[in-house]
């Protein structure tokens, strides 16, 4: 079975459960999981996961990304992106200065109402199932951050910009706020999502890619270990003493633990690697009682 983490470039008209789908069939291995839904308009960054590297869908999935959009403005849908049924349009008479004034202004904290047609679940249904069924209900506003807003270019009525943003982030969602505060409603056109934590596009590969590499035997050259994820994080080597301890999963002492600068960081996280430079886990300090204990483990039984 292969462990680790393939960074796919997904292209349109996929969507995340078919890229999933299609390299369990090129890697003859089913457990593989993905990092995050990517509309299959959407074309960009989709982390997949490999084997024990599965336990990192959730993980990255929560971690902070960088998308490229197209705001479409003057036009609103019931799907708040170009491929739904128009529901308005209006003329667009806001000019170039007021609206890139407009989407700086969601730079920060703001509570965005998810779109009908998402995977979000109330009351465990999801909203796209009810949008299917021509149900629309009331959503409850969720609290997201935007944290960078970049404009690359304004051609009115279209706006090409680039975000950094939260987890739980409708890029679709700040299309239509953007566009009801410009007063002429808006839709998303395009999205490429360029970066998820050190995930980035220009390292990413295709399905096609990825087939061909399988069949040239080169597939290491494009699995990611599981600990790169975790590569910001300080490295600690158990001593050999502590093997009992690091295989059964309960906490080490640090005196049986090398590499890290003290215990004066109380919960921050480390790497953990047994003597062989295996990598056991994520652990996190406790400062009082001298120990690092398991957050998350990765390894298999010797």
């Amino acid at each position: 079975m292969i462990n680790g983490i393939i960074n796919i470039k997904k292209e349109k008209g996929f969507t995340s459960h078919d890229v999933v789908a299609k390299l369990r069939g090129i890697l003859r291995q089913k457990k593989i999981g993905h990092t995050g839904t990517l509309d299959p308009d959407a074309e960009g960054v989709l982390p997949v996961c490999l084997g024990k590297a599965t336990k990192l869908c959730d993980l990255i999935g929560d971690w902070d990304k960088t998308y490229e959009a197209t705001l479409l403005l003057g036009k609103t849908t019931d799907t708040e992106d170009i491929s739904g049924q128009v529901k308005e349009e209006k003329e667009v008479l806001v000019q170039e200065e007021e609206i890139a004034q407009i989407i700086r202004s969601f730079v920060g904290n703001y509570a965005q109402i998810p779109p009908m047609y998402s995977a979000k679940k109330v009351k465990g249904k999801k909203l796209y199932e009810l949008a299917r069924e021509g149900i629309v209900i009331e959503r409850k506003p969720c609290p997201v951050e935007i944290h960078e807003v970049n404009i690359k270019k304004i051609a009115l009525p279209e706006v090409t910009f680039t975000v950094s943003c939260s987890k739980g982030t409708y890029i679709r969602s700040l299309c239509r706020d953007i566009g009801e505060k410009a007063g002429c409603g808006g839709c998303m056109s395009a999205l490429t999502r360029t970066k998820v934590s050190s995930f980035s596009l220009e390292d990413a590969v295709t399905l096609a890619q990825v087939e061909e590499l399988r069949e040239e035997n080169r597939l290491e050259e494009i699995i990611l270990p599981v600990d790169r994820v975790f590569a910001g994080y300080p490295a600690v080597t158990a001593a050999k003493q502590a093997e009992r301890l690091l295989y059964n999963g309960n906490p080490l002492p640090q005196d049986l633990c090398t590499g890290s600068a003290g215990m004066e960081k109380e919960g921050e996280f480390y790497r953990v690697y047994d003597e062989e430079g295996y990598f056991i886990g994520v652990y996190t300090k406790d400062g009082q009682k001298k120990l690092y204990r398991p957050h998350k483990l990765f390894f298999d039984l010797p």
